[in-house]
């Protein structure tokens, strides 16, 4: 999989207040592409709404951020296109009746029939499916997740994935359209210290492949860009949070563009 050139991340006196108070406020990013930056924080102190208002999918109420040049609000919609998710929970979750392989296939037949162009669509159905079969490999690659090891192979429901197989793939998802930047939330969750090195060492190298990562924990590996939320400001989760307001200067936006199965 050739790596996207990833986008630089930077914002100043960022926040986003909902009914309960502040989510995080005055949150000051400088990241470069290609960037490791670690949101860390305790649950419950705005890191997935900080996440989801950098990927575009949340109006911020006050200051501003940059996403590979494009501006906070005002370009909410291209900054969702640029970007892609990994699981976030309530928001872009796997599907735990959904075996592996239906989750590749549904998300590459999504990437083909949205982001394809008319060239690549008219192609005889034996191109179409050897080419979607590389991108799937190469991501899954990408992602360290080797299927070969799972239970049923690419059979396994998500449901029987541990917790780090269970991430791979959401990465592996993700990856699928090429994107400029990775967000991932939960990356260090239920761990195991073992499991956490892996997993960061996953993050760094999609990092240094060129695409820029995101990802909300609770402690940040050394060496990354980190981002402290405010443990200050009102607790909030994604539910506490404004909704996207879904009028920008690209027209109605499809709001949660991405919120649908990982």
């Amino acid at each position: 999989m050739d790596s996207p050139h990833g986008a630089a991340v930077t914002a100043e006196d960022f926040g986003l207040k909902g009914p309960r108070g502040w989510a995080f406020r005055g949150v000051d990013i400088e990241a470069g592409p290609g960037s490791l930056v670690a949101i860390e924080g305790p649950s419950g102190s705005g890191r997935t709404c900080l996440l989801l208002a950098l990927t575009g999918r949340m109006r911020p109420t006050e200051g501003h951020a940059e996403i590979g040049g494009l501006r906070l609000p005002r370009k909410m919609a291209v900054v969702r296109r640029l970007g892609a998710l990994g699981q976030v929970p309530g928001v872009n979750e796997l599907d735990p009746a959904f075996t592996v392989a239906e989750h590749l296939r549904e998300r590459a037949l999504l990437q083909h029939r949205f982001d394809g162009s008319l060239r690549a669509l008219l192609r005889p159905r034996a191109e179409r499916v050897a080419a979607a079969r590389g991108r799937i490999d190469a991501a899954l690659a990408a992602a360290g997740l080797d299927t070969a090891t799972l239970p049923k192979a690419e059979r396994t429901s998500v449901r029987d994935l541990e917790r780090l197989e269970a991430l791979r793939l959401s990465i592996a998802l993700a990856l699928l359209g090429g994107p400029r930047l990775l967000a991932v939330d939960d990356t260090d969750l239920k761990l195991s210290d073992a499991e956490r090195a892996e997993a960061w060492e996953l993050l760094r190298s999609i990092a240094d492949s060129g695409t820029t990562v995101l990802a909300v924990c609770s402690q940040a590996p050394e060496g990354a860009v980190t981002v402290r939320t405010d443990t200050s400001a009102a607790p909030a989760d994604t539910q506490d949070a404004p909704a996207e307001d879904t009028t920008t200067e690209e027209g109605p936006a499809d709001a949660f563009a991405e919120t649908g199965r990982a």
